[in-house]
């Protein structure tokens, strides 16, 4: 057996554990959110429903911040949407893609958690503007897209447009308490769709 075989063979233990745990916890975190509200979560609560010690969840996130975000990041981060050569097609795929991960259970309340989170007392108002940023980074993409091939009007203001799609499913879930469904995905699409559409 070679060097690094046996280099190998000696940590290949370690991260599939490392990547046990952090699923462990932050699956613990939604379900304790969806379960009973943000008031449940203490570093203690996750580590027991987990099955890790408090030391291991602290070694990833130092503060409950970090860990909401990075739940919630685990069941909404970052989505990528291929060139579908239409600005309406690749905003009802990103649309789409986020009413399905809406629609999963707990993610209501999880999302309500975090923005109830951002406005604490303490809070890093950053750390949740970055996470707001990674999440909607798809629809700025596919707008700034849409412009460059034509069929998205220059001057749109984008900051605007990706807020108002943003906001449309998650007021929905959040606020009106009511699921996010292809009819609604069909109006954004429409509405947004009028709004920026190149003038021809």
């Amino acid at each position: 057996m070679g060097d690094d075989q046996v280099r190998g063979a000696r940590r290949g233990p370690g991260r599939p554990r490392q990547e046990h745990v952090t699923r462990a916890v932050l699956d613990a975190v939604v379900d304790l959110v969806s379960e009973s509200g943000m008031g449940a979560l203490t570093m203690d609560a996750v580590a027991a429903r987990a099955g890790v010690s408090k030391p291991a969840v602290y070694r990833r996130w130092s503060t409950k911040q970090d860990l909401v975000i990075a739940a919630a990041e685990s069941r909404i981060g970052p989505l990528e949407v291929a060139d579908l050569g239409d600005f309406r097609s690749e905003l009802r795929a990103v649309l789409t893609a986020r009413m399905a991960t809406y629609r999963q259970p707990g993610v209501d309340r999880l999302l309500a958690g975090v923005i109830g989170a951002a406005a604490e007392e303490g809070a890093v108002r950053a750390a949740f503007g970055a996470y707001a940023t990674r999440v909607t980074s798809e629809t700025r993409h596919v707008l700034e897209r849409g412009i460059a091939r034509g069929d998205v009007r220059p001057g749109v203001d984008v900051d605007a447009a990706v807020t108002l799609v943003a906001s449309s499913l998650l007021f929905r879930l959040v606020a009106e308490q009511r699921m996010p469904d292809e009819v609604l995905v069909e109006s954004v699409v429409d509405l947004i769709g009028r709004a920026v559409a190149a003038r021809a």
